[in-house]
């Protein structure tokens, strides 16, 4: 399998149906806490999937996407476990983050961290892991990316954005840089002189939607009033690219999204080629696992990723997404339940809301079917985006 398609399978929605969530109850997952809670009719106390409270019979639980609607249902907080909160292991893995954000060209040990937050080096290293996705080196090398990235917007030359950077050399830059920048730093600094960027654009429901996509995936899709606009913003981002219209290349792309509109769809097969934070990457990692159907809040999706206060650097990532759907930002909205900005105009975000509440659950095998052809299409096209030249 292409190694970005099974990326993207990994970090496909999980825990969507009551199976899936009493699955992980009976398994007391760690990993599904925040996703769910779930609430026992006996005893009338809702609590985190793991819990280690004694297991209720199947008959006698309910399932609940946040605290709130379980204390609305009239379940209280569970003692043990206590779901309104942060669990300890968030906290400190909380606390780590803001150790290594304090600054981000400074190079903390395993042990130095673990100092830090008072645990054992192995127990944190798992931890962190578990929760952020990443360990805790890998969380500092692309916070050092975004110090790079940075430099290089600001127009700072390689060697200067290196050493600002907290890198120590350009030769361990280069080791690394790229996997964060999304492309060479030289290139990144140039707007993408030296890439292929292949793009198409077609009509849709919702006006016309562009998609865009280097050698290694997509990197933009984005909608708009008018075709030609939409590509000029392109060329702003990649000014120095080779941008190449494509159609037949980007068709089976741009199908997957047609049939997403049409209510025919509602997960995306789409290798990514996007740069990002390690909190971005984590935001827009939470915004993968929300359901179709379903919406969050800011606070909720900055609770999920373990950092409860940073409500608007969540809805920052939100709003630097820059794909379309295959990102799901517009199922975010204010804690309220009322639409917040979206990036790509507030009217098309409540008609996606719309379509998502229309069709949740209503695709029939017939469909399914009628969609391997299209998948198939997809992996050779990735075939061919993977070895062009």
């Amino acid at each position: 399998m292409n190694r970005n398609l099974a990326d993207t399978a990994s970090r496909a929605p999980r825990w969507t149906s009551d199976d899936e969530r009493w699955d992980a109850v009976t398994r007391r997952e760690p990993q599904a806490d925040g996703a769910f809670f779930y609430a026992v009719k006996t005893t009338g106390v809702f609590c985190r999937p793991s819990c280690a409270s004694r297991q209720p019979r199947r008959e006698n639980v309910a399932f609940f996407a946040d605290a709130a609607a379980a204390r609305a249902a009239g379940y209280r907080d569970c003692k043990r476990c206590q779901p309104g909160g942060l669990p300890r292991e968030l906290e400190i893995v909380n606390r780590a983050c803001a150790a290594l954000d304090a600054d981000p060209q400074q190079r903390l040990t395993l042990a130095q961290l673990s100092d830090a937050v008072h645990v054992s080096p192995f127990h944190l290293q798992r931890l962190f892991k578990r929760v952020v996705g990443v360990s805790p080196r890998q969380y500092q090398a692309a916070q050092r990316g975004a110090a790079l990235r940075d430099a290089l917007q600001r127009g700072s030359d390689v060697t200067r954005a290196t050493l600002d950077a907290g890198f120590g050399s350009p030769s361990r830059m280069y080791d690394s840089a790229s996997a964060e920048l999304g492309m060479a730093p030289s290139a990144y600094r140039r707007k993408g002189a030296g890439l292929t960027v292949r793009y198409a654009s077609a009509p849709t429901s919702l006006g016309f939607v562009l998609v865009a996509a280097t050698d290694k995936g997509i990197c933009k899709i984005g909608f708009g009033d008018d075709a030609a606009m939409l590509a000029d913003d392109l060329r702003g981002e990649f000014a120095n690219a080779d941008l190449l219209e494509d159609v037949e290349r980007l068709a089976p792309f741009i199908a997957q999204i047609d049939a997403y509109l049409r209510g025919t769809r509602q997960d995306f097969d789409l290798p990514l080629d996007i740069a990002a934070t390690a909190f971005r990457q984590r935001v827009w990692d939470a915004l993968r696992r929300i359901p179709y159907g379903e919406t969050r809040s800011y606070s909720q999706i900055a609770e999920a990723v373990g950092s409860p206060r940073a409500v608007r650097a969540a809805a920052s990532a939100c709003a630097t997404n820059p794909v379309a759907l295959a990102i799901p930002c517009h199922r975010v909205v204010q804690k309220g339940g009322a639409l917040a900005g979206y990036r790509w105009g507030l009217p098309r975000k409540a008609a996606l809301l719309d379509n998502e509440a229309q069709h949740a659950g209503n695709i029939s095998r017939d469909e399914a079917g009628r969609r391997q052809p299209a998948l198939a299409d997809t992996d050779n096209t990735l075939t061919k985006l993977d070895h062009a030249a």
